[in-house]
Formats: structure tokens, C-alpha cells, sequence
């Protein structure tokens, strides 16, 4: 099955990614009503209904059935399935959608809360399905899948059979859907409420998260500080509500964990995503080994051009002293991403385009909204959605290609139906990186001279360094944390002292921590709604940077083969997609090759310093 908890791929969210005024743009806000006309829509209440007589009828029709039918009849059932549960889908991602723009509203809410309920419901009269497909005999299964109605969704039924070894008897699985709800469901719309909710005291005024960590970025040390302080101040007075949502979600996860018998707490993910966990660990093994050549010595790099000997933590996302500092309007980001987007392919501009003249991105800030950024992918039948945060920094318009990327990836592999168009997300992420890329390098290319190029490579520099060593650090914490969970409760302070650790690890001894430092674990949104999600970030820009090292090469037909990439969703696995561009990411040396693209960046930057 298939359900809306993880199909929006969520930019990651940290001082990396800060926002701040919105300034005087005309900003977009999203038109849902390509889904639903309102909460009071009766076309929701009518699916519903429609969804659970269809889902009851299945149910009496095909439980207990499938290991009898023959291929093509149980091609037929599938697809059935299909259609179920993406009019079940379509609802609840409605929900998921407006719950994200106004998570302050109590009627959103519990409008959101009750289509969680209702559908969950729904869907676990569906159940039985996976469970009895994991049971037929892999004989007899390969039999089947000789009828090409079947054997369409051999992918999706390969992605269920992984799980197969931890599967549990079918009332236990029906408890643990059901139980969703007012389990780690309502644990994470604590964690969204509060985080959203919050207030940061800055000169006595009352700011949000939004606009603390855009201060963050502004160009005056004093600023940065005041905003640094005052958002470890605020985590730290809520610290012990977000370390025991923390420790219930690590404690619930372990004890499924144990149940299914996986062997990490990592495992599960790495099974979601159709990744080997050899695959990952070379990963993350490549990326801490990279540590001093990449982050440890940039962040030295742009201490001597702030004139620091110790860069306090505030100061890691600091523009650069010569760095352009103008206010980038929506209209001039939408036409750098466009113009980037169709110096590659036409295709790719046509179909980002769509997304502006439809109403599909919301990008205003307002209090209570998400603060991160998002593609949702909703249903193949209607189209995604774009939300974030714009208030005109150069990062910002990175955060728009990056969106749109993920959008035109969605949009492309649609057609693969509900079940196939979805894809892991270590490959989700390779699109929404590629734009950046290739966003990148058009303005990089456009740079008028040597000072603006340099600053654009730094920041360049400085958002990999956020997608790949920040994001394995976050992997990092993330591992120790469940590990420790299973001798007992892990404390707010030792929650912050494991923080520290990864941090000092990865960013090295030029920076300093102050206390309140410790506390910035805990607005991590991806530490709760998807844990060891973050790694895929890592695996995402690693793996764009090998395929654009490929793509400068002069690949024959590059373009064409990237956008059948693209087209494939979920229907091929990570060795099917890069087979074709003679990459493989079982091969140590493919993320050494990732690594050694931004190792290349810092030289370029060291050269730069030394012929200034």
C-alpha cells in the first residue's frame, strides 16, 4: 500500500535552508482545488464513501483468493487495488497539503486528524493483499508473472517481497496500521504543531522560526548572534517536550523493529528506499572519511576571508564580505530556474512552467505554515504541489530549482500509474539536485567577473556541504540516538551532548559551540516524520555529481537518457537507472567520484585565494 506519509519529498530543514521577509513580491499561494474545493467539499465525503464500499467489496472478493488465481487475473486485482488506493490517496494527501499551510488552524486540524482516521480505516480492510502476495510461493509467483497484466507490476510486487522476511501475522499487522493513528501519527502532529507554533524573542519582539533562522544569514555578526541565541533559548524551553516525542518515536520504532527481526534501526529505510545497506554504509563511510578535505578545510578557507581564527556556529551559514547581497525578486528566480531548466531540455522548462501559470506552488510565508519546502507528488491523476518559503535570497532561488526538479521528475513519471510512478528516495532526490546543478551552473556562467564568481562557487560550496555532510552528520545522530534508545529513555542532555559530538566531527575545530547550541537537534522535522530519511540527500548529490561529471564528459545522448531516468519512476532500481551512464553505486569509487566534485570546488576556491 501506499499511503501519503512520505510521498512530498522534503527539502532538508536547518539553518541551511532560513528564510525571512518576504519582502514585496507578489507571491504564489497554491490552488488546491484540483483535488478539493474545501473542507466542506461533499466530493470528499462521497470518495470516502466510494472508497470503503469498493474496499469492502475487494476485500469479500479477493481475501484468501490470491495464491489460486491465475496471472492475469491477479494483474486484474491489482489493479484494482490501484485504483482504490489512490482515490484513497487523493483525500488524505488534501489533507496533508492544507494541514502544511496552516498548521495553527484547529478546524485544518481536525480535518486532517479525522481523514487520517477515516482512510486508515479504509486501508486496512486492504491489507490482506500485500500480506497474501508475500505468501504465494516464489514459483509459482514467477509463474503468474508471465501474464503481462501482472508482470507490469512486477516492481511494486518485488518492492513488497523485500519485506517479506519481517512481515508479521495479519492481525498484528492490522493493529499496527491501526494504531497509526493515535500512535506515531499523533506524536508527529505534535512535534509540527508546537515547532510551527513557536515564538523566538529577538529585542523583545516576537519572530518565528522562519524569520530567526533568516537572520542567521544576514551579513552582521551581532544580527547572527542574537538570532542563534534566541532560537537555542526557545528549543531549549521546549526541550523536554521534543525529547520525549524523540524518545517515544525511537522507542515505538524499536520495539517494531524487534518484532520484524531487522537487524539496524537504518535497516527499514534502507529496504524502502531498494538500497543495499553495503551500498549505504560505503556511503556514509566515504562522505565521514571526506570530512577534513572537504568541510573541515572550506570552513577554514572562509574563516580567513571573514578574518576569524574561530568561527562561532552562527557564522557557518555568513555571506561572504564581498558577496552580492541584493534581494532577489520572485519574478528574477522564476526566469533563472527556466532559462536553466530549457538550456538543457525544452521539456524540462515546458513542464516547470506549468507550475507557475497553475497555481501549484505556494510560496508566501505566513505564520504557521511549514517552514520547510516540499514537491508533493499527490495522485498520477491530478499533479504535485509545490510549497516553501521564499524572502529573496540566492539560496532561496537554489530551494526553487530544487523543488521544481522533484516537480518535473513527479511530473514525468506519472504516467507510470499510482503504484510505479513513486520512486525511492535516494532517487528522488537525483532530480531535485540535478536542477540545482544545473541552476548552478548557468549563473556561474553568467557571473560578470572573478568576485562573483567566487561567491557563487562558495555558496554553491556551502549547499553541498549542507545536502552531504550536514545530512550524514544528521544520519550520524540519528544512529547514535536509536542506539542508545535501547538501553533506556535517552535524556534532553544527552540528546544534546550526542549533537555536539557529530557536529564537532564533521565541521571540525575551527568552529565554536556555545551551550544553547545543544538544543538545535530538536527542530529537525525529518528526525520525526522519517527517520534516517536524510541520508538520501547525500546519496542524492553524490550520485548528480557523478552524472554531471558524466554529462561534461560529452555522453552521447545524456539528455535523452536523464529524462527516460526520469520517466521510469519506480519501476527500476538504482543498478537499472545508472546502468546506462556506466555508473555504479555499489562501487566505492562512484561516491569518492561524487565527493571529489566538491573536493575540486575547494581547490578552485583555494587556487583563487592564493592568486588574489
Amino acid at each position: 500500500m501506499t499511503f501519503c506519509t512520505n510521498k512530498d519529498t522534503k527539502r532538508r530543514t536547518a539553518p541551511d535552508d532560513a528564510r525571512g521577509a518576504s519582502g514585496a513580491d507578489n507571491l504564489p499561494e497554491w490552488d488546491l482545488s484540483d483535488l478539493y474545493a474545501g473542507i466542506d467539499d461533499a466530493t470528499i465525503d462521497r470518495d470516502l464513501e466510494e472508497a470503503e464500499a469498493r474496499a469492502a467489496a475487494f476485500a469479500a472478493k479477493f481475501q484468501g483468493t490470491l495464491a489460486a488465481l491465475d496471472g492475469a487475473a491477479l494483474g486484474a486485482a491489482v489493479a484494482a487495488l490501484e485504483d482504490i488506493d489512490e482515490l484513497l490517496n487523493r483525500t488524505r494527501c488534501y489533507g496533508q497539503l492544507l494541514f502544511a499551510a496552516n498548521t495553527q488552524d484547529a478546524d485544518i486540524a481536525a480535518f486532517y486528524q479525522n481523514l487520517n482516521e477515516r482512510t486508515t480505516d479504509i486501508a486496512s480492510k486492504l491489507l490482506f493483499f500485500t500480506l497474501e502476495i508475500n505468501r504465494i510461493d516464489d514459483d509459482s509467483l514467477t509463474e503468474k508473472l508471465r501474464a503481462p497484466e501482472l508482470a507490469r507490476y512486477k516492481p511494486w510486487i518485488d518492492a513488497n517481497r523485500a519485506l517479506k522476511p519481517y512481515q508479521l501475522g495479519d492481525d498484528l499487522e492490522k493493529i499496527l496500521m491501526d494504531k497509526r493513528v493515535t500512535g506515531r501519527d499523533a506524536w508527529n502532529r505534535l512535534f509540527d504543531e508546537t515547532m510551527n507554533g513557536l515564538t523566538f524573542d529577538v529585542d523583545g519582539r516576537a519572530l518565528s522560526s522562519s524569520e530567526v533562522l533568516n537572520m542567521m544569514m544576514d551579513d552582521k555578526g551581532g544580527v547572527r548572534r542574537k538570532a542563534a541565541k534566541a532560537f537555542g533559548a526557545g528549543l531549549g524551553d521546549n526541550i523536554r517536550l521534543f525529547s520525549l516525542i524523540t524518545n517515544n518515536l525511537a522507542k515505538d520504532k524499536e520495539i517494531e523493529d524487534r518484532w520484524r527481526g531487522h537487524a539496524a534501526p537504518i535497516s527499514r529505510r534502507n529496504l524502502a528506499n531498494q538500497v543495499e545497506d553495503e551500498v549505504v554504509d560505503a556511503l556514509i563511510t566515504s562522505v565521514k572519511g571526506a570530512y577534513p578535505a572537504i568541510s573541515q578545510r572550506y570552513y577554514a578557507l572562509k574563516a580567513r576571508w571573514l578574518e576569524l581564527d574561530v568561527m562561532d556556529y552562527w557564522d557557518r551559514n555568513a555571506p561572504l564580505p564581498d558577496a552580492d547581497q541584493d534581494r532577489v525578486s520572485w519574478d528574477d528566480a522564476r526566469a533563472t530556474v527556466l532559462d536553466a531548466y530549457e538550456g538543457f531540455a525544452p521539456a524540462m522548462r515546458d513542464i516547470a512552467e506549468r507550475f507557475f501559470g497553475s497555481d501549484w506552488i505556494d510560496a508566501s510565508p505566513r505564520p504557521g505554515k511549514d517552514s520547510g519546502a516540499f514537491s508533493h507528488s499527490t495522485v498520477p491523476s491530478v499533479h504535485p504541489y509545490i510549497l516553501m518559503n521564499y524572502h529573496g535570497k540566492a539560496r532561496d532561488v537554489m530551494t526553487l530549482a530544487h523543488e521544481l526538479g522533484h516537480g518535473v521528475h513527479q511530473v514525468l513519471a506519472a504516467p507510470q500509474g499510482h503504484f510505479l510512478s513513486d520512486t525511492p528516495l535516494t532517487l528522488a532526490e537525483t532530480a531535485s539536485v540535478f536542477g540545482e546543478m544545473l541552476t548552478f551552473r548557468s549563473m556561474l556562467d553568467a557571473a560578470p567577473d572573478g568576485r562573483a564568481r567566487r561567491a557563487l562557487l562558495a555558496r554553491k560550496v556551502e549547499d553541498m556541504l549542507n545536502t552531504v555532510v550536514r545530512q550524514v552528520a544528521f544520519c550520524d545522530f540519528e544512529v547514535r540516538v536509536h542506539d542508545a534508545r535501547r538501553s533506556g529513555e535517552v535524556s534532553a542532555e544527552r540528546l544534546g551532548e550526542i549533537w555536539m559530538d557529530v557536529q564537532r566531527e564533521s565541521l571540525g575545530p575551527i568552529f565554536r559551540f556555545d551551550e544553547e547550541y545543544k538544543n538545535y537537534w530538536a527542530y529537525i522535522p525529518h528526525f520525526i516524520h522519517a527517520p534516517f530519511y536524510v541520508y538520501a540527500y547525500a546519496f542524492g548529490d553524490c550520485l548528480v555529481n557523478s552524472l554531471y561529471d558524466v554529462f561534461q564528459g560529452g555522453f552521447d545522448d545524456f539528455r535523452g537518457k536523464y529524462l527516460e531516468m526520469l520517466k521510469a519512476g519506480g519501476t527500476l532500481r538504482h543498478t537499472e537507472l545508472l546502468a546506462p551512464f556506466g555508473l555504479n553505486a555499489g562501487d566505492p569509487q562512484f561516491w569518492d567520484r561524487g565527493l571529489g566534485v566538491i573536493a575540486g570546488f575547494v581547490d578552485e576556491l583555494e587556487a583563487g585565494e592564493t592568486d588574489g
